[in-house]
């Protein structure tokens, strides 16, 4: 399938925010304080070679500002995982997974089996740049090739996934940047596609999108070179807690900067500003 919606690599679209992510998560691991090491993160960074990121203004930001968020956010995602795997769930689905290395670096059960969805441009960059470090993965990985603004649903299935199976299911990043219909019709096909005991977390902003357009994400996407509120869809839309609740599913929200302090951190200056409407959700499919 062909999809009608514009197409991205790596330094461009939305593409560009997976490689900042990378270059957090990067920061971050370089840390002795961290909180993740993932040991392909730089890697990835580098050999993208984006002039976006490259800066000295825009890697200041990224030790000072951005790694503190990437840590707790990723550290909270990890964790999620594990715990459902331990739980019983018998494979995961990363949505938009971008540079996610989670099914090279976590410690998944034998026989574990982890679906990646992203434009396929970026998964082809990012299975290039792991295969010549020689990473191998930790789990069954499946990399799917998909626009989840289209039947992204048929690409996973084709895939080999099983939707007879418990499911944990990640949005990380994601919502900001799908249209309302979109994410009306991600929420309904991530339930469709879920069997009981299913779990789902997902990064959450709370308030009107149209806050997300405020004057320090302006400042960020100069210090980046990035037109983030380009890339973001501000259309106001039902809270996802709520909808997934009204489908049967049990939610629970933990503000970020509470997972940041749960972890020994605190945010600053336009992080705490940012992070007072950042919640993370994590819903399970009662069986």
């Amino acid at each position: 399938m062909t999809s009608t919606h514009e197409q991205w690599d790596i330094v461009s679209g939305v593409g560009i925010t997976a490689l900042a992510v990378a270059e957090g998560r990067a920061a971050e691991s370089a840390r002795e304080d961290r909180l993740i090491n993932d040991p392909y993160a730089r890697a990835l960074a580098d050999a993208a070679d984006s002039p976006q990121l490259s800066s000295p203004e825009a890697q200041e930001l990224m030790r000072t500002m951005v790694s503190d968020y990437m840590g707790v956010r990723t550290r909270f995602f990890d964790e999620f995982f594990l715990r459902a795997a331990a739980g019983g769930v018998g494979q995961a689905v990363i949505l938009a997974s971008g540079l996610d290395t989670r099914a090279f670096r976590l410690e998944w059960p034998s026989g574990f089996r982890v679906f990646e969805i992203d434009q396929a441009k970026v998964l082809e960059f990012k299975d290039q740049t792991l295969d010549s470090l020689g990473a191998k993965p930790t789990a069954e990985r499946h990399a799917v090739s998909a626009d989840l603004r289209d039947d992204w649903a048929s690409a996973l299935k084709e895939a080999g996934f099983d939707p007879s199976v418990p499911t944990a299911w990640l949005a990380e990043g994601l919502l900001p940047y799908l249209p309302p219909d979109a994410e009306a019709q991600l929420l309904e096909t991530i339930h469709e596609f879920s069997a009981p005991g299913s779990r789902l977390s997902i990064e959450h902003v709370a308030g009107t999108r149209g806050q997300m357009m405020g004057d320090e994400i302006k400042q960020v996407s100069e210090q980046w070179g990035i037109d983030l509120p380009s890339l973001f869809s501000i259309e106001d839309r039902p809270d996802p807690g709520e909808v997934l609740t009204g489908k049967g599913w049990t939610v629970r929200r933990d503000p970020s900067i509470e997972i940041a302090a749960g972890y020994g951190r605190k945010f600053a200056d336009f992080q705490a500003m940012f992070q007072e409407q950042s919640q993370m959700l994590t819903a399970q499919l009662q069986s």
